[in-house]
């Protein structure tokens, strides 16, 4: 049996890379894309379902966000118990159907309801996703993998806003539409190229405790943080949201830690670069939440620009991750992990700080707002290949899902933050004070990433360690 299956791994990794690549390429790029797509839409979605609150339509945007960042972890370890396989084509499946039924909802409340089962297929795939990629390249070829599966998430920053802004002008179930074709090759041409990787054989009982827990501690944490606005950080909803889910993921720890075989193996944050790398990996994702939308808020509501002329000014940013992410190898072996992503850190900073010295209320794009999106860009290509390949290639291969949730989750967990803290600096300024809320938002953005950098540190050197 063991020769047999040593077969098989052979027959699947190296001659089928390409094709398995092309598979995950596609359903992480589908997913990617659609959470910045959808952000575009929402102003044409309002005015259609005429009637509809700011406060309902914003649950278009907060329910996928809550739900794909509770279900990651959970997800992530059943895909490891049973088959990353048969995850990801089944959430790939139910991504795409949920996409058909957004594309036809006849109200605000159906859709939010269909975001809730993109969610679901999301939080499925994606972790399964790096699984599969990582069991399918060669060891030598792993962590030039992750900074590719990495740099996709980049490109769908780049093009989203361009292609929601385009899809927008013909109709607004354009931007679910889209997905229908690219799930349908993700399913068809996975189900028969996508190795069959080991599952983590247990005979312990299912930690249905732990995943409730978890599930519910962050889905309680993120409703408080992208509430916030609405509710006010001093409000009991926000408060009491927040404390109660830090309880739950306490008594969380605590379960997972008396549990024979947990929904996630703490022993994986006691692998040296894992901890470190995802820490310093969430302080980054509250500094790129609140670069993102502060640029697009920035563009729409001080220059009062159009969605697709906003998307094409963000664009080149977005557009150096790829490059960077995988030109990034030979500088991680010469200096280690910590180091490469430090200094990423520091050029988001000094992007940041570039916006605050120099942008004002006239259009200036090219030595105003342009030297800022492309330090930033650079930043974000040295950086998040970097933790997150520093994290997940220190895994052993049954845990690939799960540890890959886990640097995900931290990720979508510290963008919301970022996105709410920089929604509370920035509060409602009218025109004539709107340089400064925005200068305040960026000195909290600049603080985050600061604070990256100084995380990044910790990271042991043995992280640069993996070829490429």
């Amino acid at each position: 049996m063991t020769q047999t299956a040593a077969g098989e791994a052979g027959s699947v990794t190296k001659p089928r890379f390409g094709p398995v690549f092309a598979v995950v390429v596609a359903g992480v790029a589908m997913s990617n894309l659609d959470m910045f797509i959808v952000n575009v839409a929402l102003p044409d979605i309002g005015a259609q379902f005429s009637g509809s609150s700011l406060a309902s339509l914003s649950w278009i945007l907060n329910a996928y966000a809550v739900i794909f960042a509770a279900l990651l972890i959970p997800a992530g370890s059943l895909a490891d118990r049973t088959s990353p396989r048969q995850a990801y084509l089944l959430g790939i499946a139910v991504f795409t159907l949920a996409s058909a039924a957004c594309a036809v909802a006849p109200g605000v409340w159906v859709l939010v309801a269909a975001r809730v089962v993109q969610a679901v297929g999301a939080a499925m795939l994606i972790p399964s996703s790096l699984g599969l990629l990582l069991a399918a390249a060669p060891p030598e070829k792993r962590v030039a993998s992750v900074r590719a599966w990495t740099a996709i998430s980049g490109l769908a920053a780049a093009l989203g806003p361009v292609v929601g802004g385009l899809l927008t002008q013909l109709d607004w179930r354009w931007v679910f539409l889209i997905n229908l074709p690219i799930g349908v090759f993700a399913l068809v041409v996975g189900a028969r190229v996508l190795p069959r990787t080991p599952s983590r054989p247990t005979a312990d009982r299912l930690d249905l405790a732990g995943a409730v827990l978890l599930t519910l501690g962050i889905a309680v944490v993120a409703l408080g943080l992208v509430k916030s606005d609405d509710w006010g950080w001093a409000s009991a909803g926000v408060i009491g949201s927040l404390v109660a889910g830090v309880l739950l993921l306490v008594c969380f720890v605590l379960s997972s830690a008396r549990h024979p075989s947990p929904i996630l193996p703490l022993n994986l944050l006691r692998i040296r670069p894992v901890g470190p790398a995802t820490f310093a990996n969430l302080l980054f994702a509250v500094a790129f939440g609140a670069m993102l939308l502060s640029a697009v808020l920035w563009c729409q509501q001080v220059w009062h620009w159009s969605p697709l002329r906003t998307g094409l000014a963000i664009a080149p940013g977005p557009v150096m991750v790829p490059a960077f992410a995988m030109g990034v190898g030979p500088l991680i072996r010469r200096i280690g992990s910590g180091a490469v992503s430090a200094i990423g850190s520091v050029l988001f900073c000094v992007g940041i700080g570039w916006w605050i010295y120099r942008l004002d209320t006239s259009h200036d794009y090219v030595a105003g707002f342009l030297p800022g999106m492309l330090l930033t860009g650079i930043g974000v290509g040295l950086v998040v290949p970097t933790l997150v390949g520093a994290a997940v290639t220190a895994l052993p291969p049954q845990s690939f899902s799960t540890g890959s949730a886990v640097v995900t989750m931290a990720r979508q967990v510290g963008s919301v933050l970022g996105v709410a803290l920089l929604v509370a600096f920035l509060g409602t300024p009218g025109d004539g004070d709107a340089v400064t809320a925005f200068d305040h938002g960026w000195e909290f953005t600049l603080a985050a990433s600061a604070l990256s950098a100084l995380a990044c540190l910790f990271i042991p050197r043995a992280g640069k360690a993996p070829a490429s």
